[in-house]
């Protein structure tokens, strides 16, 4: 730009790939082991610091985890004063867990509900109390986890040392025909429960002294379930989110979506409804839903045809209509058994900023700018490589394999999962050829293979990019076939930080770049 401001500014160039590094493993696994079912992760989820990190089980537990490293400087914003090169990578370490849910039965439609759990959310947090919302696949509950001092009962009538058991005389069930003298005194012998070296003092205790309880210095890490929002769903939750309100969140199942209130655990409100009045004519099914991260009034659900809709919720009550629709047009002549199959999206993410969505189908990783639905303006191939074995997948049912994606804090680049316990990162910024394949283990690098990829091509303002990741091939860096039992289908980006964390089976590793 010239002295006056005139002219033009070039692109800005796309910042250098990240070199990812290993930082922590929790439930590692020895050589050999096996893996319970009940203990495998099924849900991930940074609160929206990044200072804490929850899990969620199929054994329907909620593992909680802080970060320790932003202690030892003080807040975020201090660290942010610091020189980057005086910072640590960040630390994690366990902080609690609680049994959220339980299996259960459902004697009405005679099905077994498991305690697996589908999705965790963060709350806003008024104080120093950490909220959560959990739901397995017809219940979600409201967790309150705080710390609370460890209160001790003390000033008790009798000495401890003299005292039987928990340090009550006698029980008053317990009758004696024998005269009481004021303040507990007794005429005759102490009741043989008591200490032969106990006798009351003569005329009984000059005065009663009531328990006092006292807060002491130990605190405890407690878990309250505050809320309970079940019998709102006749299908499973596939989602869960909250609104940028703080009161509000919605939840969704194959074909509705219900918007709650935190408070009130009773009553919802029916926003979208895609059952047919006959279920014979049901084409398509809700497959997730988020909502917008600052717009109270926006959200978007994806479909099992491919679409993402974007509606607004004050257009009408009920939200049958939407406000765009998103959809990658098919090429002609490519249709075939699976195409609805591997179209079928399985997770969407807002971006931070709330102008662009991240959806991963079976196939691909798509981002869309929401003020553009003409097509997605960037495309990563993810297992471009498994189209001739399409049918194979389908007989193993792999096909419907349901991964995650996310979205760094900076919108920079994306990452999801895939087989042998891999993920992808790719850079999203128009003329990136980032595309990295990393390995849940302590050496993330080990079956890296930096994958030919397409320079981005600009056809619009808006920067249309489409790349390709490993696509002529279907074994790994090591020349290994993939293996389709051991898969990485969830995954969290840190909110502000290059910091990833994924689950392999009951492991949860965690890398920083």
């Amino acid at each position: 730009m010239d002295e006056d401001g005139a002219g033009t500014s070039e692109a800005p160039s796309p910042p250098p790939p990240l070199e990812w590094k290993f930082s922590q493993v929790f439930g590692e696994r020895t050589a050999g082991e096996e893996v319970q079912e009940v203990d495998i992760i099924s849900a991930i989820e940074f609160d929206k610091s990044g200072d804490h990190l929850a899990t969620g089980d199929r054994g329907g537990r909620v593992v909680l985890f802080e970060r320790t490293d932003v202690r030892d400087f003080g807040r975020r914003r201090d660290l942010e004063r610091l020189d980057n090169s005086t910072l640590r990578h960040p630390e994690f370490r366990y902080k609690t867990e609680f049994q959220s849910h339980e299996p259960e039965f459902d004697y009405l439609k005679s099905l077994e509900i498991e305690e697996k759990i589908n999705k965790i959310r963060w709350c806003q947090t008024p104080n120093g109390a950490l909220f959560l919302l959990s739901t397995n696949d017809k219940t979600i509950k409201y967790w309150k986890v705080q710390e609370k001092k460890v209160k001790r009962i003390s000033e008790m009538n009798l000495d401890s040392s003299l005292s039987v058991g928990n340090g009550c005389m006698a029980s008053s069930s317990t009758s004696s025909p024998g005269a009481y003298l004021p303040n507990g005194g007794c005429l005759e012998r102490p009741y043989p429960s008591l200490s032969n070296d106990f006798s009351f003092p003569p005329g009984g205790f000059s005065s009663l002294h009531l328990p006092v309880v006292v807060a002491s210095q130990e605190t405890s890490l407690v878990a309250r379930c505050r809320r309970v929002y079940a019998h709102a769903h006749d299908y499973h939750i596939n989602s869960i989110s909250n609104n940028s309100d703080g009161e509000t969140f919605i939840s969704a199942d194959d074909l509705r979506i219900n918007l709650w209130n935190l408070e009130i655990s009773n009553q919802s409100f029916n926003i979208v409804d895609v059952k047919p009045t006959n279920m014979e004519d049901l084409t398509e099914v809700i497959t997730s839903m988020e909502f917008h991260p600052t717009h109270c009034n926006m959200l978007a659900y994806s479909s099992s045809k491919g679409f993402i809709r974007l509606i607004d919720l004050r257009q009408s009550a009920l939200c049958d209509s939407h406000s765009q629709l998103f959809e990658e047009r098919e090429t002609p002549g490519s249709r075939s058994f699976f195409t609805e199959i591997i179209a079928s999206i399985s997770d969407i993410k807002f971006a931070k900023n709330g102008r662009h969505i991240l959806s991963r189908d079976y196939m691909t990783l798509k981002l869309w700018d929401i003020s553009m639905n003409s097509g997605p303006v960037a495309a990563f191939q993810v297992h471009e490589f498994l189209r001739p074995k399409l049918c194979d997948l389908y007989e193993n049912d792999s096909i419907f394999d349901k991964f995650e994606c996310c979205l760094s804090g900076d919108g920079l680049r994306v990452a999801t999962g895939s087989y042998s316990n891999l993920f992808r990162v790719f850079g999203c910024v128009p003329g990136s050829n980032e595309a990295m394949t990393l390995e849940a283990s302590k050496n993330p690098m080990r079956r890296q293979v930096q994958n030919p990829t397409r320079p981005a091509r600009s056809l619009s303002s808006l920067t249309r990019v489409v790349r390709r990741g490993a696509e002529n091939t279907s074994i790994d860096a090591n020349g290994n076939n993939y293996d389709f039992t051991t898969k990485l289908l969830h995954l969290a980006w840190h909110p502000s930080e290059n910091s990833i964390a994924c689950a392999a089976a009951n492991s949860l590793y965690m890398y920083y770049a």
